[in-house]
């Protein structure tokens, strides 16, 4: 079990940095609670009661992680009014990849019709934070002038349709950015990046890997589908982002009064009730569309941020908290100047 405390880990602060634009997609295919009662036996009322999920998206057979990242990507661009050719950059945070190799921001890239480098990012539930930080590396430093930052999984194929306790969590979904110069106010007035290998087993695929190649498993194994351990992970969660929150937002001078939003890794509403109380925030300060959505991975921030942004909740010069958690276990925390 990981017991590693974020006041190990150090804060820095990373400015002159701009979000142009946001886009997200999910697929059409509803999956709700309901449907799973009827087509896997699954309690809706247990879903509901743990988890705050009452519908996720699938996507359908032929629509893989580049799908859903290419058509985000194409709807931040536009709103961007920013051509292809016009993208130096792109970085892919996802833990669904299309193949192992090669990347899915090569194909992406291709896709897109993109001239730039491209490369994916992989820290599960926190590969966004992971890669919003390392785009905004290139930008502040000069040598990226529009990053395009996606997060994207397709969890429904890593997933094992009977297991009840995880299956009902998770949707394919898919939130992208584009990162230019800002003003030296914009960008992260702090950020926190983090990861325990020691809980490394509480979420894990232990099978495709190096350590245990496919043609290892035996027959009718299902160790090549996403396992968690759901407990230790939800406490984990609550106290290790709460600690993170509360470090970042002093380390950017502000305080949790003068947050304008929070958006979390939509994970468990239990987890972002549970991470709200224990800050004392406002619950309408909190992004929530995990009821819709459920679990969508590294797209579930850029998802939400999109929603945010989309309503009307967001305007220049807003204090924005972002946290990502999960599998590593690795988690990222910033408060973002908008």
């Amino acid at each position: 079990m990981s017991t590693a405390s974020s006041q190990q880990y150090p804060i820095r602060r990373l400015t002159g940095v701009e979000i142009a634009a946001v886009g997200a997609y999910v697929p059409e295919q509803i999956v709700t609670n309901e449907d799973l009662q009827r087509t896997l036996g699954f309690d809706p009322d247990w879903i509901v009661q743990r988890t705050g999920i009452r519908e996720r998206r699938h996507a359908p057979p032929d629509m893989a992680t580049s799908d859903l990242a290419v058509r985000a990507a194409e709807q931040c661009l536009e709103r961007a009014g920013c051509k292809a050719a016009d993208v130096d950059m792109l970085l892919v945070g996802t833990f669904t990849p299309d193949y192992l190799c090669p990347s899915t921001a090569a194909l992406v890239q291709h896709r897109l019709g993109l001239r730039c480098g491209a490369v994916d990012l992989q820290a599960a539930c926190a590969g966004f934070m992971y890669s919003l930080v390392t785009g905004m590396q290139f930008v502040a430093a000069g040598t990226s002038k529009r990053c395009l930052v996606i997060g994207a999984d397709c969890n429904s194929r890593i997933l094992n349709p009977t297991d009840n306790k995880i299956y009902p969590l998770f949707g394919d979904g898919a939130g992208a950015v584009l990162l230019t110069p800002g003003s030296p106010e914009q960008g992260m007035l702090a950020y926190s990046l983090g990861a325990d290998g020691g809980g490394y087993d509480l979420l894990v695929r232990h099978v495709g890997g190096s350590k245990q190649p496919f043609e290892t498993a035996t027959a009718g194994e299902t160790k090549h589908f996403l396992y968690m351990d759901g407990k230790p992970v939800f406490k984990w969660a609550v106290r290790l982002v709460e600690e993170n929150m509360r470090e970042v937002v002093g380390a950017a001078g502000l305080t949790l009064d003068e947050i304008k939003l929070v958006v979390l890794h939509q994970a468990n509403v239990r987890i972002l009730h549970g991470i709200a109380d224990a800050l004392k925030l406002d619950h309408a300060k909190v992004a929530v569309q995990l009821d819709r959505y459920g679990n969508t991975s590294a797209g579930s921030i850029p998802l939400a941020l999109e929603e945010c942004v989309s309503q009307g909740r967001v305007r220049r010069g807003d204090a924005i908290l972002m946290s990502g958690f999960g599998a590593g276990l690795a988690w990222g925390t910033g408060v973002w100047r908008w």
